[in-house]
């Protein structure tokens, strides 16, 4: 048998799942909505049988996070967004106007790629294989290399307990054979109907560029601010806690704390108390050489989703027993400090403002390195919150952990796993994404005025100059004329006369036969 090189068989491999996959979506496009819940049920259910087991898989596989934190986003990616979507309409008659007469009906969008991330490999496969099927699509994935064996072992078994369900064959599938090839030929193929990137700014940009339309979510770089009215305790609570979920792999996660003079001391006296370690300058210094690659501050993918101990052993430095995140003191944001960027791990940085103007600047400043994605305030102060409600952030949290509360778990967000950045992070859409985003909707519009008598029942329409009456002589030619003329017409129109009014009739019929010979002529 003929050597296949390994690029040209991946592209290959891509361009047969989507053939497969656009008829699998033609075919679930006529699905009611109790064969479409039939379907969601058994795969909710297979998912919470083996949301261990997957979860222990992708920990083994990538080495991010940790087992109990991935297996509950494996619970949440499906029994969690099940719950908030089942009584979402998505098929058929959606809305009705009954006044203007108005019908939305929804539609599938055809077939999704899904893009997978190897911070949230499972989880995502599960989410997006939901809000495909809730939507009568189908989906198709590029999973991560370095996730490959978990995404393609919660693909599989997504795919099996839809089809045991009744949903048609490869209505759920994944490149076995990833390469950059593979994606971009996936992105690019006729059948694939919409993209939802979640990953690297890279994988988001190239789902934008390939001129179909696309769902992308970008970087994250949260800063939370601990307001002087703030419940401290509670605060660094929420704050640890969404820090080390899964060990900070989250975009949504706190990548900074800002406090104000203050409130200092008890905010640190209150991170120590619950497992923080403040690292000295010279500590600060050689966990940012672990994280960043080649001193800038792209993060060194062996230091993702790591425990505060496993940095610190690489660190050479001794931390207290008990730690659950590092902290670094920063005086700037930029490239000379480090910590002012995204850590998907467990480190934060540690900013001091005199008062809110000044929280208020660095916060804006913080996230320009994120725009567009998740704000922490912790206040007990609501116009303070609606003064950071102004900040270029798509979901502005008070009072909650930054994973939990962007993502919806302890929030009234609608659960996702993809989380909208807007125009501020050059994202298409600013929501958490769900069902909704992946449909099409038809509007049938009944005719509700009589399209011969609009003109005259338009009573805000000043119908005078239309008239042909004394009282208004323009016409479109008019349009044509030079300012000067066209003011000489109107002086025209106000002393006209019944004697004069006929030579004027004859004047503009002559100007007007010029502007025509003048229009002619070009």
């Amino acid at each position: 048998m003929e050597n296949i090189d390994y690029d040209l068989r991946s592209v290959q491999e891509a361009r047969n799942l989507a053939r497969l996959g656009k008829i699998a979506a033609d075919q679930i496009a006529d699905y009611t909505e109790e064969q479409i819940d039939k379907i969601l049920c058994n795969m909710v259910r297979v998912a919470k049988e083996n949301e261990f087991c997957l979860a222990e898989m992708a920990v083994e596989e990538t080495g991010f996070g940790k087992v109990e934190d991935k297996a509950y986003k494996n619970h949440m990616a499906s029994t969690s967004v099940y719950e908030a979507i089942k009584d979402m309409k998505t098929i058929g008659v959606i809305g009705e106007d009954v006044q203007k007469k108005v019908i939305e009906i929804a539609e599938p969008v055809g077939l999704v790629m899904g893009i997978v991330p190897s911070t949230n490999p499972t989880s995502t496969a599960i989410f997006k294989s939901i809000i495909a099927i809730k939507s009568r699509n189908a989906i198709v994935f590029s999973p991560h290399p370095a996730a490959l064996k978990c995404t393609l072992k919660a693909v599989k078994l997504m795919c099996d307990a839809a089809v045991e369900a009744g949903a048609p064959a490869n209505i759920i599938s994944s490149i076995s054979t990833p390469s950059i090839q593979a994606t971009n030929e996936l992105m690019k193929c006729k059948e694939v109907a919409m993209i939802i990137a979640t990953g690297g700014p890279g994988m988001v940009r190239a789902a934008y560029s390939s001129g179909k339309p696309a769902l992308g979510v970008g970087a994250g770089n949260s800063p939370a601010y601990i307001e002087r009215t703030a419940d401290v305790e509670k605060s660094v609570k929420d704050i640890i806690s969404s820090k080390t979920f899964d060990y900070g792999t989250i975009c949504a996660s706190e990548q900074s704390v800002i406090v104000e003079e203050c409130n200092h001391d008890q905010v640190v006296a209150e991170f120590k108390k619950q497992g923080g370690y403040f690292m000295t300058p010279e500590e600060t210094d050689k966990v940012c050489a672990l994280l960043f690659k080649n001193g800038g501050h792209s993060m060194n993918a062996k230091f993702v989703g790591r425990s505060p101990q496993a940095i610190a052993e690489a660190a050479n430095i001794s931390i207290p027993e008990g730690t659950k995140v590092l902290i670094g003191e920063q005086q700037g944001v930029g490239d000379t400090y480090p910590l002012s960027y995204e850590k998907l791990t467990t480190v934060l940085a540690f900013y001091t403002v005199r008062d809110w103007h000044e929280a208020c600047d660095l916060s804006i400043e913080l996230l320009q390195n994120g725009l567009g994605h998740t704000m922490n305030i912790h206040t007990e102060d609501r116009d303070m919150v609606m003064k950071f409600a102004r900040k270029p952030a798509s979901r502005i949290l008070v009072n909650t952990g930054g994973s939990q509360g962007g993502t919806g778990i302890s929030t009234g967000l609608l659960p996702s796993f993809t989380l909208g950045c807007g125009t501020w992070g050059g994202s298409s859409v600013s929501e958490n994404v769900s069902p909704m985003h992946l449909i099409n909707i038809k509007r049938v519009a009944y005719g509700i005025k009589d399209c011969s008598t609009l003109v005259s029942d338009d009573s805000s329409f000043n119908q005078t100059q239309c008239s042909g009456g004394h009282e208004s002589h323009y016409d479109l030619e008019s349009c044509f004329a030079s300012p000067a003329s066209y003011a000489a017409k109107s002086v025209a129109k106000d002393n006209c006369t019944d004697n004069n009014c006929a030579d004027d009739e004859k004047l503009r019929k002559l100007m007007n036969e010029l502007v025509a010979a003048m229009k002619g002529a070009n």
